[in-house]
Order: structure tokens, then C-alpha cells, then sequence
């Protein structure tokens, strides 16, 4: 959610911004708010008014009675009990309109950082950078389902029976290096000097709407049914949401976190569900970092952020690229965005395995996370940044470290965390 002071001062800036993500049907907005809140100011004023009015003639009353005036007291009281009714009316239109700001407000986009390149969709995401040289074995890989099940790690028809699509059950070695992972992430993030949490798997709907927009809720979340209680996508949100209401102490920040959850998610619009694979599913799990910093230091925390993505899987012997996000593909809520996508040399292409966003003030101000310096009150900045999401993760270990004889090479940095194993064969 923007500063209103900026629809105030510069609406314009607000409408291109808008017109730049290819949301014109949003363009009313700006002006309705505008409205809204020239309106809101005048009840102010008015009320303001209204209220230095009854206290000057509360101060009559005492002088009056004092006098021996009751009857012209009684004409204050009078115009007293008017004044009252007339402000309890424009408190009433000042919270409507204060409301219907707010739900306005929330659907304009975040204003983006100028270097973000202005596209309709993720057919217009620009890449930014190889690293690692992606290999094309002279023998074939199989679909990645199909290596797991070989080597006796995946059941998906039992699932199926259990749960239902897009759920599944991984086994033995398979489950084991899918573990691996998650640990060797956590380490990794430790090593860096993030501090490790691991939070909730559940939050309230106003944790919700202070981390992400309608849009995205609507297409994400699974409610429980009779609670005001969602399952979390993904970490970052009850990460944020733990500093909801809370005045941070600047000599705190920056806060570094790294957090460890499943994540759920319904998965509905266009992409749908895998019949078969691990790619699109509705529980997976995560390692993720979270940074709350002043707002100069975002951009440094978020090139930082992303290079240790980029550094986590280059160990893991996995080719990847970073993919800037064009204004048509960045969420509403979003400064700037890049992903990291992992190189299949099954598919001898790239495929998303982490997200990395600064959202500014956006999250802070939604949720009311501030801080206090040396000029006053501000929000803070918010980031988040995938470590490893896996089964994707588990995939692109896969095909980047499958033999011809149908094993998985285990990297010599899972190795520990695997007994020692150093490859994985059918039994």
C-alpha cells in the first residue's frame, strides 16, 4: 500500500505507475481516492471546529451558573448536546469514507523501482545472468517422476487415495536427499548470519491481507473452515506478520531471518496441477529468508539476498540464471523482483526455483511495523528471498547430478547429511 501524501502530491507519478503494469482499469482509483480524501479532510476540519466551539462554550457554562445565569446556561448545554450529535455524524461519514479509502488504497500497485523493465507479462522477463555452464549429457535424462520412481522414492497413486491430486509420498534415499536439502539450506542461511526460526504454519486473515493483495489470496490460500485461520504459502508470511503492530528499535535492524515451513497451495488459474510430477504441487516445503532494513539499505540487502540463492545451488552443482521481473509479471505489492531459475538438462532449459522481492514499505505499512530514527517515526522496509523450495529443488539436484547407468551423485555437499552416501542407486 502507497503513502497517500503521494496521490496528494503527485497523482501522475501514481497513474504511470499504474499504466506501466498494464492496469488501466485501476487509472479510477487514484482519482477516487483523491476525492475520498479531500472529503475526509474536511470532515476533519469541520470537526475540529465543532470541537473548539463545545469546549469554549463548556467553559461558558461554569462562568454562567457561577453568575447566576442558568438560563442562558442552559441554552450552552443545549447547543453542547447539538455540537455532540453533529460530530457523532461526521465521525460516522469519516470512518465510511476512511474505510473505503483503505480498500481503494490497497488495490494500487506499490510505486516500482525505475529499473524495472516494463513488459505486459513473464514472456517479457529479462535475464541478467548465466552462472555455471549448463550441460547437455550425450544420454537421455528421463521425466524427473520417473527417476524417483525407478530408484523406489515416490508414490503419488497412494497419495492420490489419500488426499488427491497434487500430493504425494516420497520414500528411502529419495526422501532422505529431499531432507538433505532443507538442512543443508538452513546451514547454509546460518553460516551467513541469518538467525533461524521456525514459525507457524498457520495465520489470522489480517496477516494475510497485510502481506499480499486480494489477487494473490483468492489464488493461494487454503482457509480452515470455521476459523479465522489460513495455511501459510510460504513462510515469509507469518515471518512478517510476527512484527505486526510493533515499533522495531532502529539499532535492531537490519533483522536477518531464516525460516523452515511446508507451504500450501491451492495452485488455481492457468499453470494447474501436475498429473504426474513434482513441479507444480499443493504442499511443498521451503527455506526461506526474510530482512527488515531502512529503506536505504533495501537495495543493497536485496542483491544480497538473491546472490546467495545463486551461490546455494552453484554447491549443489546446478547451472542457474537470474531472471529480472517485468512490471506486467511484478506483484502489486512489489519494489523489484528477479527469480533464479535452475538449468534442466532434461528440458535444456531454465526453470524457476526461487523468488527473490523487495516490497519497500508496502508489508510495514499494511501491517504497521515501524521504527524511530534520528528524524522521527518511518516504516520499515520488508524483502523476502527463496532459499530452496523443493520438491523443485529436489528436481533440479536430480537432472543436473543423474549418471547414465540411472544413479543420482549425491554433492559432496549433501554427502554429511546423507550418512555418507555418495550416490544413489536402485536397491
Amino acid at each position: 500500500m502507497i503513502d497517500i501524501e503521494l496521490i496528494r502530491r503527485n497523482k501522475d507519478l501514481v497513474k504511470q505507475n499504474i499504466k506501466n503494469k498494464f492496469q488501466d482499469e485501476k487509472l479510477s482509483l487514484v482519482d477516487e481516492v483523491e476525492q475520498l480524501d479531500v472529503r475526509v479532510r474536511e470532515l476533519k476540519k469541520t470537526g475540529d471546529e465543532l470541537r473548539m466551539n463545545r469546549n469554549q462554550i463548556s467553559g461558558e457554562i461554569g462562568t454562567l451558573m457561577r453568575e447566576g445565569k442558568k438560563e442562558e446556561a442552559e441554552n450552552r448545554k443545549t447547543r453542547v448536546v447539538q455540537i455532540n450529535q453533529q460530530l457523532e455524524t461526521l465521525e460516522e461519514e469519516e470512518a465510511v469514507m476512511e474505510k473505503e479509502i483503505k480498500e481503494k488504497m490497497m488495490m494500487i500497485p506499490q510505486i516500482m523501482d525505475p529499473s524495472v523493465p516494463i513488459g505486459k507479462d513473464d514472456s517479457e522477463n529479462v535475464e541478467i545472468e548465466k552462472f555455471g555452464d549448463p550441460i547437455i549429457p550425450d544420454f537421455e535424462i528421463p521425466y524427473h517422476a520417473d527417476i524417483i520412481e525407478r530408484l523406489n522414492g515416490l508414490d503419488k497413486d497412494s497419495a492420490g487415495r489419500t488426499t488427491g491430486n497434487g500430493f504425494y509420498y516420497l520414500m528411502g534415499d529419495m526422501a532422505r536427499l529431499h531432507s538433505a536439502i532443507l538442512s543443508y539450506a538452513r546451514d547454509f542461511m546460518i553460516n551467513k548470519g541469518f538467525t533461524y526460526c521456525v514459525p507457524p504454519f498457520m495465520i489470522r486473515s489480517d496477516v494475510v491481507t497485510g502481506v499480499m493483495s486480494f489477487e494473490e489470496m483468492d489464488a493461494m490460500m487454503y482457509k480452515i473452515e470455521g476459523e479465522d485461520l489460513f495455511l501459510i504459502g510460504t513462510s515469509e508470511h507469518s515471518m512478517i506478520g510476527r512484527f505486526q503492530g510493533q515499533m522495531v528499535k532502529e539499532e535492531s535492524l537490519p533483522i536477518t531471518l531464516t525460516s523452515y515451513s511446508p507451504c500450501f497451495r491451492k495452485e488455481t488459474g492457468a499453470h494447474g496441477i501436475e498429473e504426474r510430477g513434482l513441479y507444480r504441487v499443493h504442499q511443498f516445503e521451503k527455506q526461506e529468508m526474510v530482512v527488515l532494513c531502512k529503506p536505504n539499505e533495501a537495495m543493497e540487502w536485496y542483491n544480497k539476498m538473491w546472490s546467495y540463492t545463486v551461490e546455494f545451488f552453484r554447491s549443489l552443482d546446478v547451472p542457474v540464471r537470474t531472471l529480472e521481473c517485468c512490471s506486467g509479471d511484478l506483484a502489486n505489492l512489489k519494489v523489484k523482483s528477479c527469480d533464479v531459475e535452475a538449468w534442466s538438462p532434461r528440458q535444456q532449459k531454465y526453470f524457476e526455483v526461487g523468488s527473490c522481492s523487495t516490497l519497500g514499505d508496502a508489508q510495514a505499512r499494511r501491517l504497521g511495523i515501524r521504527t524511530k530514527g534520528e528524524n522521527g517515526t518511518y516504516y520499515v522496509s520488508t524483502l523476502n528471498n527463496t532459499v530452496v523450495a523443493t520438491p523443485r529443488g529436489l528436481i533440479a539436484v536430480i537432472e543436473n547430478n543423474y549418471q547414465k547407468d540411472g544413479s543420482i551423485k549425491i554433492p559432496k555437499v549433501l554427502q554429511s547429511y546423507m550418512g555418507g552416501i555418495e550416490k544413489i542407486e536402485r536397491k
